[in-house]
């Protein structure tokens, strides 16, 4: 049997080429592989289709919705990772899910390379081969567009040249990656850091400026798993869904940020993940009236290094495993209902109700009913605060 090469396979222009492209250069045949992660667009079928067309000898199409949304998705939002405060890693959490289709492709067609479409400007070639490398280390990776040169124009000749079964005129001004979880939109005018980025930018979400009434939601979580919407069971696909709709019609979700990439250049970005962060928002608030305080400080900090782990591509590493551990005990008493008023770009808590609650309305309150010793303060904000004041004696005597 002939070597093999499976190529992560989008259906667009680039990874159409590169199906011939490999196999004349490296006399390979290519296995296409082709991952729904909730991107929209063309069905499963039709892009499997295309990939033969354009030569592959095998073509894999894998509805992953699910899986990403379970696996991937999850973690993401019980760590509440945000890459520098901000970005929902709408795009770093899809590549490993990705990798490990590709891996498992490549097991079972005989494979020895695997290839991708990345630059070597960006993220995802890191992602893509630093997981290739931890489930498969035995595997070679070939970037053509990275490794060679390959231009767009370049990809259009070839298409043209071999009358390939692609729209080599259909060009968007941006570079766009989406999935369920988010919308990542780069380049064109956004390059100039100080254009404004314009509706057609946006596609999940909606002008947040446009007059509409307010929309409120109920979010149920059980043990930092949403688990219904207003009182109706969901999946965690689902809760992703309707909050893309719900959140994303309220101009929820908008991102605009210049970013620290891994490879040392800053980039501008444009994102909308109206349901990932409006989850994110609930299931913090509800980490905020369940999580023990000490826990709740350390859980920001691992949440910080986690988000850097899997925007940096080592999502499949040791660190990260056990972050993940963590992560997975904290939640055991993350249950309960989260009430959102979503509105004019906002998604805002007005209600939390746990029976898991960490919150005591006795110790709270200043009316009637407290039942805080307040005697007890004074030797403990003393106690509390002897070692600065002996060095504040120290240093006075300086």
């Amino acid at each position: 049997m002939s070597d093999r090469v499976v190529l992560a396979y989008s259906g667009g222009l680039d990874t159409s080429v590169a199906i011939g492209w490999i196999a004349e250069e490296t006399n390979a045949e290519v296995v296409a592989v082709a991952v729904d992660v909730g991107q929209g667009g063309e069905d499963l079928e039709t892009v499997r289709k295309r990939a033969l067309d354009c030569g592959a000898v095998e073509a894999v199409v894998a509805d992953a919705r699910d899986e990403f949304a379970d696996q991937y998705c999850l973690p993401a939002l019980q760590a509440n990772a945000l890459y520098m405060d901000r970005y929902p890693l709408v795009s770093a959490v899809s590549r490993p899910l990705i990798v490990k289709h590709l891996t498992d492709a490549a097991k079972k067609f005989g494979a020895s390379t695997v290839s991708h479409g990345c630059t070597g400007k960006g993220n995802d070639q890191v992602r893509f081969e630093v997981g290739i490398g931890a489930l498969a280390p035995e595997l070679k990776v070939i970037a053509p567009v990275r490794d060679f040169a390959w231009t767009r124009e370049k990809a259009i000749a070839w298409a043209e040249d071999r009358d390939l079964p692609i729209d080599v005129n259909k060009k968007s001004p941006y570079s766009i990656d989406q999935n369920v979880f988010g919308r990542a939109v780069e380049t064109g005018f956004l390059e100039d850091i100080w254009n404004a980025p314009i509706e057609d930018v946006y596609s999940y979400t909606d002008d947040p400026a446009v007059p509409r009434d307010a929309d409120e939601v109920v979010i149920t979580f059980d043990r930092g798993v949403p688990v219904a919407i207003d009182g109706e069971t969901v999946t965690v696909l689902q809760a992703i869904q309707q909050l893309n709709r719900r959140a994303g019609a309220q101009g929820v979700g908008r991102l605009d940020m210049v970013e620290d990439r891994l490879v040392g250049i800053k980039s501008r970005e444009i994102y909308e993940a109206p349901g990932a962060l409006a989850l994110i928002t609930a299931h913090q608030e509800l980490e905020d009236v369940t999580l023990e305080r000490d826990l709740a400080r350390f859980k920001r900090t691992v949440a910080q290094r986690w988000g850097e782990l899997v925007y940096d591509g080592l999502w499949f590493s040791p660190l990260k495993d056990s972050l993940d551990a963590f992560i997975a005990d904290s939640q055991q008493h993350v249950s309960g209902e989260i009430r959102m008023k979503l509105h004019a770009g906002r998604a805002v808590v007005n209600g939390r109700r746990s029976e898991e609650s960490l919150y005591d309305f006795n110790l709270a309150t200043y009316d009637e009913g407290d039942s805080f010793d307040q005697s007890l303060a004074k030797g403990f904000v003393q106690l509390w605060g002897l070692p600065s004041k002996i060095a504040a004696k120290r240093d006075q005597r300086g």
